[in-house]
């Protein structure tokens, strides 16, 4: 469990400005004047909105052309809307090319895809390209431990490698980088490595919840559309924004949405996507009924407190039924309420 660094790349010329990682920054005394927040991902995200709070100038640059391009632009979006209103420069679709100092300048290099060169002054700048797995000085090599291409630990599905006593979690291990990922997997660990000559467990990555903890919070768990669309995976869209929610209303945080993935014309859930204040809190409800299968139908029937930001995952659930309603049933009551309607008292 050995962890991963910051992967930083070698980019011409950065050994003559001062850069930082998200290992390194903490060290910081002075707030820089401008800093340069190299990736767009959610590591870039918070802490370049983090450090607009506390006063600095703040620029983000990234190939990708929307902010968090890992999530649908929709997600995109609210967070970039957000950032222009804090006074976040945004310089996405760009490439970096170099860095240089000059008269005691430091400026980063990038260009358009037109390819127009254009520069940037800054006093810092962070790179948040990324996490690379700890897996040098370990004497992997000697043991014949292979790596995956990815550069974690190459692992069988109960988490060990060649060696049946020799296992790996968290960032090392992969495939994703959370703390909550690495206790769920040193769980499996843990067990296959005692008891594994008796029974094995595959280590179960269904259902595994991620938070970008920006303002608003974007929470996410299974299938998003970007995901669906590249494996073409079938599935219904269904969604609730937050400006109609009351509690969301009376606490000023009515921007984002709750949209929710699921079979088509059946309401299991394929995946969530969650967009607003106290997000991370909220998406537990459908983490808990995909674990255990359950659909809309179910979140839809179950009591929830008002005025709570929670009512929202019942409301996208009561939208989803909405669009899925029993017309047969419907017109049957509807005739038999108007012969009742017009039947002698």
């Amino acid at each position: 469990a050995t962890g991963a660094k910051p992967f930083v790349p070698d980019f011409e010329g950065l050994e003559q400005v001062e850069y930082l990682t998200s290992d390194t920054l903490w060290q910081l005394d002075e707030l820089p004047e401008h800093l340069l927040v190299l990736g767009a991902g959610p590591i870039g995200c918070e802490l370049a909105q983090a450090f607009r709070r506390l006063g600095a100038e703040v620029t983000v640059m990234d190939m990708a052309e929307q902010l968090l391009p890992r999530e649908d632009a929709a997600v995109g979006k609210v967070i970039q809307a957000q950032f222009h209103s804090e006074g976040i420069q945004c310089r996405l679709g760009v490439k970096v090319t170099h860095f240089s100092r000059e008269a005691g300048q430091q400026q980063v290099h990038y260009q358009h895809s037109d390819n127009k060169s254009l520069s940037l002054n800054f006093d810092k700048v962070l790179i948040a390209l990324g996490r690379k797995a700890n897996t040098q000085g370990l004497g992997l090599e000697a043991l014949g431990i292979a790596l995956a291409p990815n550069g974690t630990v190459k692992l069988d599905p109960y988490l060990r490698t060649e060696f049946s006593n020799i296992f790996a979690v968290g960032d090392v291990a992969g495939p994703m980088q959370f703390t909550h990922f690495a206790a769920h997997q040193a769980w499996y660990a843990s067990v296959n490595a005692l008891f594994g000559r008796l029974k094995k467990f595959k280590a179960d990555y269904r259902v595994i919840p991620s938070v970008t903890y920006c303002d608003p919070q974007i929470a996410q768990v299974g299938l998003n559309e970007n995901r669906a669309k590249a494996e073409n995976i079938p599935y219904e869209v269904t969604e609730f924004a937050l400006h109609e929610l009351d509690r969301a209303i009376a606490e000023d945080a009515r921007q984002g949405f709750v949209k929710v993935l699921t079979v088509p014309n059946k309401d299991t859930i394929l995946g969530v996507t969650i967009v607003a204040e106290h997000a991370g809190e909220t998406i537990g409800e459908f983490v808990l009924a995909m674990k255990h299968g359950l659909g809309l139908n179910k979140i839809l029937a179950t009591v929830h407190a008002y005025p709570t930001m929670l009512e929202a995952n019942k409301y996208a659930a009561g939208a989803w039924k909405q669009k899925h309603n029993p017309t047969r049933i419907l017109a049957f009551l509807k005739h038999y309420f108007n012969a009742r309607l017009g039947a002698p008292r």
